[in-house]
């Protein structure tokens, strides 16, 4: 019985030593070698294939202007700059605009050419006879109450243009006196207005006596 034992414990152990030895069922002999002459190979992942970019997709336009074209549009369509002599031209001109003005308003204040525009408003009825009073001795101020309703340099025809005073000279006979001559225009047509300026005690110019000549004579008449 013994016996029996061992050979069954022999039998186990050698099926032992062929299990860690790599033997099964379905396998027969030892475990391949390799091969060292062989080289080794390590398996590796393929890399993609390159991708080439795609060629920018070219932009048409209509537009079909050329470099001449484009030119001549920006030339038009861009602002003009003055160039110096136009500006010094314009202010040249606004110089001599505002000097004028000057000289206008400066001659005015002389008193034959500050009588004769109130006299010119006056006589063409744009302004009432007792806006001079005050400014007139008795004999001128009735001769302008006599004058005045009839408006004698009131524009003739309906013509919208009112009187101005063109020009306005003097002659002093003496110290403290101006007789004055002004040339009245209104349109086409143009009237003579005379006039006597007498200075008082108080420093102060009045108008002595005034004379329209052949106007004042058809006033008179009534025509």
């Amino acid at each position: 019985m013994r016996e029996g034992v061992r050979a069954t414990d022999r039998t186990t152990t050698g099926e032992d030593v062929r299990r860690r030895a790599g033997s099964g069922p379905g396998r027969s002999g030892p475990p391949p070698r390799k091969d060292p002459r062989r080289p080794r190979t390590t398996p590796t992942t393929a890399a993609p294939p390159p991708t080439t970019a795609a060629p920018p997709t070219p932009t048409t336009t209509n537009d079909t202007s050329t470099p001449h074209d484009v030119t001549a549009r920006s030339t038009t369509t861009s602002p003009t700059t003055p160039t110096p002599l136009t500006v010094t031209r314009a202010a040249a001109a606004v110089s001599r605009t505002a000097a004028a003005a000057a000289a206008c308003r400066q001659r005015d204040r002389l008193p034959r050419y500050w009588f004769a525009n109130r006299l010119v408003l006056t006589l063409s009825g744009q302004r009432p006879v007792h806006t001079l009073l005050g400014h007139a001795l008795p004999a001128a101020y009735d001769r302008l109450i006599e004058l005045a309703p009839r408006a004698p340099l009131r524009p003739a025809g309906g013509r919208a243009t009112a009187p101005v005073v063109r020009r306005c000279g003097e002659y002093q006979p003496r110290h403290g006196v101006i007789e004055a001559f002004a040339r009245i225009a209104s349109g086409d047509r143009l009237s003579a207005l005379a006039f006597r300026l007498e200075l008082g005690a108080d420093a102060r110019w009045r108008c002595a006596a005034i004379d329209l000549g052949p106007l004042a004579q058809a006033v008179s008449d009534g025509s």
